[in-house]
Order: structure tokens, then C-alpha cells, then sequence
């Protein structure tokens, strides 16, 4: 089948090497690296009609750009699909626009990061029958066996991983506590050790876990080599919105998006103002500030 790709990094260029080792005809474009197009336009006219042109892009003011652009170029009956972690709710508006231009839209969850081209990227589709039906021969070479659903109509697919990647959170920060309780024990335990036996008959054992222990081995059995530093991508906090607005508690989930705006500071001063408390009302030692 042929599709047109729009963005060759690390997941972009995995999918398409993925595709085509299965026999799909992808076009690409991406101005950083050698493509087959320069520009959408010149995708488009290498794509034989009806068109899917895939966006694996970065969600926001990129993926809206090529998103409006697409719309003045594309055909009636060709499809764009988004493969990047937009809000649902874009989704849900951009399938809206590019219906009033008998265009489908379809949005895609997608989960694998850069370990996908080998083992498959799971996909959580949403849209209309008809444009998921006809891309699913991309869909199913994309995925793993049992890796791929249409989930829902229009914004579903991103709902998902929304609500996916919001659990993810929870998942590394539940590993990073336990960790850190073992490496601040008295017991002089080998991390590495203990994340390579978890991986086998534990009822914690999961791909995250082997990645730790590769972790471990890459950076370091205290992970010297990296900074405690986590940036989140957004997914996590629109879960944590869509749980408000549904009166659905999440607390795991919140508290491991409040650690990761924690790890980005180099003093709190919250910690700070308990620290000055304690010591007004109970005379307990401060510790002076470092010039």
C-alpha cells in the first residue's frame, strides 16, 4: 500500500524503514533529512489518489501548520492521519474541518518509541470505517500481533493514548520511589541485581522494568550519568484535566506528574517556607542558604 510520511525522526523514520520492510511504497518529507518530497505539495503529487498522508510531527503549531496546508492541497477522499500525541479535542476539530472538505481525518495513538521498527508500534486509531478500514493494511504491518484496535470514532484514538501515556507516568514514578527507598537502605543492594530478577516470574515485572536494568548498565549503578531531570509532553496533564472534568479521582497519576515538576528545581521554596515554619513556631534548626 502507499502513504505518504510527514516527519523522519526517531519514530517516523522507524515507521517508514518498518513499512517498507514489509512491501509498503512510502513516500517522505521532512526538510531536515533526505527525503523523497521537498514540501507537502510534492508529496502529494508523488501519491497516487485516494492519498494518506501520515503526520509525525510534534503536536501543537507544527502539526497544525502541515494540518492547514494539507487541507489546500489535498483531493476529496484522500485521508491525513495524525500519528503524534495531539489533544483529543484538536482531533476532534481538525476531523470536523477536514470533512467540510470531503477530506477524513483520522487520529493516531501510537506507542513503541525507538524500539518499534523491531518489535512493533502499538496503535490506538480513531475515526470513520471507511478511511480506517482501507489504511489498515498500514495499521497491521505498523503493529505488533494483537497490537492494533480502531477504538472509537473521531479523537478516541488520542483519547487513549492519552489516558495511556498518563498511566505511564504513574508506572515510572511507582519504580523510581521503590528504587530510590532501596538505594537510601542500609543494605548495600545491587539495583542492577534486584531490576534483572524483577523481570522474571514478579508480579512487577513489565518492558519498563527491562529497560531499567538496560539502564542500569548504560548509565551506571547509581545512574551517575544522567540528571534527575523529567520533562513531561503534556498527555499526563490533559488526563489529569479530562479526570476533573469527569469527577474520576487520579491521585497516582497526579502525584507523578507534581514529581516531575519537583525534578526540575533546583530548590523549592516550598521547602523553603516549611523550613522557616518550623522554625517560628518551634525553634527547630534551619539551615542557612550558601553564598
Amino acid at each position: 500500500m502507499q502513504l505518504g510520511m510527514v516527519g523522519l525522526g526517531r519514530m517516523g523514520s522507524g515507521m517508514t524503514g518498518r513499512l517498507r520492510e514489509d512491501g509498503h511504497d512510502v513516500k517522505t518529507y521532512d526538510p531536515k533529512v533526505e527525503s523523497t518530497a521537498g514540501s507537502l505539495e510534492e508529496l502529494a503529487s508523488q501519491l497516487d489518489a485516494p492519498r494518506a498522508v501520515w503526520l509525525m510531527i510534534p503536536a501543537g503549531k507544527i502539526t497544525e501548520d502541515a494540518f492547514q496546508e494539507l487541507l489546500g492541497i489535498l483531493e476529496p477522499g484522500d485521508t491525513i492521519v495524525d500519528g503524534g500525541n495531539s489533544n483529543f479535542r484538536d482531533s476532534q476539530r481538525r476531523h470536523a474541518e477536514a470533512a467540510e472538505r470531503n477530506l477524513h481525518f483520522v487520529d493516531a495513538g501510537v506507542s513503541g518509541g525507538i524500539w518499534g521498527i523491531k518489535i512493533g508500534f502499538c496503535l490506538m486509531v480513531g475515526g470513520d470505517d471507511e478511511p480506517v478500514q482501507r489504511l489498515e493494511p498500514i495499521f497491521k504491518s505498523l503493529a505488533p500481533p494483537d497490537g492494533y484496535s480502531h477504538v472509537g470514532p473521531s479523537g478516541a484514538g488520542h483519547f487513549v493514548k492519552m489516558v495511556h501515556n498518563g498511566i505511564e507516568y504513574g508506572l515510572m514514578q511507582a519504580y523510581g520511589e521503590g528504587f530510590e527507598v532501596m538505594h537510601a537502605s542500609e543494605f548495600e543492594l545491587d539495583l542492577h541485581e534486584i531490576a534483572g530478577i524483577w523481570r522474571y516470574g514478579s508480579v512487577v515485572r513489565s518492558w519498563l522494568l527491562e529497560l531499567l536494568h538496560d539502564a542500569f548498565e548504560q548509565d551506571g549503578k547509581d545512574l551517575e550519568k544522567i540528571e534527575g531531570y523529567v520533562e513531561d509532553s503534556g498527555e499526563g496533564r490533559w488526563t489529569i484535566f479530562e479526570a476533573i472534568n469527569e469527577s474520576v479521582p487520579a491521585p497516582a497519576i497526579s502525584a507523578a506528574l507534581y514529581a516531575r515538576f519537583a525534578s526540575r528545581q533546583d530548590e523549592s521554596f516550598a521547602a523553603k517556607v516549611a523550613a522557616a515554619l518550623r522554625n517560628q513556631f518551634g525553634g527547630h534548626a534551619v539551615k542557612p542558604a550558601e553564598k
